[in-house]
């Protein structure tokens, strides 16, 4: 069977290396242009690129899925499969391509958390619970077949970050038992529901202010799902304040949600409506992310 992948972040990169660890046919990859990254602005490849290289796969890096040029190109690898794992929306004439149809790996447990940042929005709802799914792709953004899911607990300490990393993981396992069902014929898929699903849109830097009218709780739930890109902010000083970690404190006395107080030397902490929320992981405007005690320690008022 002939697979042609496509990705382009960290996320996409353990499930191309357990397809060819378990000896199936990559014959192409397919992922984003390089981009200019760093102090020098020098182009940089895409993790899934460096991957791809590494196993000397032919890589792919069209800036239009639509060009004559790549179409032609995709085809002639005469694949039989597609997967798609966190790379950018398909037009109809590239996942329809293969004879056997175009797979993609989501990050939750679908319909729930359809959208862009499903891992980010889990953990601002305050889910307990969520995973990854393998569907057929189709027109409308994650609506296809359902192939496989399987569930990843949440822990009060995870923030997007470490999620991530579980989710990639578990992900890379659910592709891998997905193509070997597509390989021997034997696969069932299950249509999704529809009905009042969590969703998961892109998340804008303006989306990323905290609001302080709200319980500890919830405050503490959108810092960890926003933790650590694109990160939480707030104001500190009259400059922004980026918060990627931090602890409640209970509260007896009546402070206005929003009131900041700091000893300027150990703690810097804001008021919800419940309680005290203490900000311990932090990177203000134009210095590096660091320990709250540590940015106080060279601050001066």
């Amino acid at each position: 069977m002939r697979i042609i992948y496509m990705g382009t972040p960290d996320f996409a990169v353990p499930s191309l290396e357990i397809l060819l660890e378990n000896g199936f046919e990559v014959v192409a990859v397919v992922t984003a242009p390089d981009k200019p990254a760093g102090r020098g602005l020098q182009l940089q490849s895409s993790p899934v690129k460096r991957c791809a290289e590494e196993h000397s796969i032919p890589v792919l890096q069209p800036e239009k899925l639509k060009h004559p040029d790549f179409l032609a190109t995709l085809a002639g690898f005469q694949a039989d499969l597609q997967v798609v794992v966190a790379f950018r929306m398909l037009p109809e004439v590239v996942w329809n391509m293969p004879r056997l149809g175009t797979i993609n790996l989501h990050a939750s447990l679908l319909p729930a958390y359809r959208g862009a940042a499903p891992i980010q929005w889990a953990i601002i709802d305050g889910a307990k619970v969520t995973g990854v799914t393998t569907f057929f792709l189709q027109h409308a953004i994650d609506t296809g077949n359902i192939i496989l899911q399987q569930e990843v607990a949440i822990s009060e300490d995870d923030d997007a970050g470490s999620l991530h990393d579980k989710l990639m993981h578990t992900g890379s396992q659910v592709v891998l038992k997905s193509v070997q069902m597509i390989a021997q014929g034997n696969i069932v898929t299950t249509p999704q529901e529809e009905g009042d699903y969590p969703r998961a849109p892109k998340i804008f830097r303006e989306d990323c202010q905290i609001n302080w009218e709200q319980p500890a709780g919830v405050v503490r739930n959108f810092i960890r799902g926003l933790s650590p890109y694109p990160g939480a902010y707030t104001d500190f000083a009259g400059k922004q304040l980026k918060v990627f970690r931090c602890i409640i404190e209970p509260a007896t006395d009546e402070v206005p949600p929003g009131q900041m107080q700091t000893d300027y030397s150990s703690y810097i902490k804001y008021r919800a409506t419940d309680g005290w929320v203490s900000v311990t992981d932090i990177q203000w405007h134009g210095k590096k992310r660091m320990e709250t005690s540590t940015f106080l320690r060279g601050y001066r008022p």
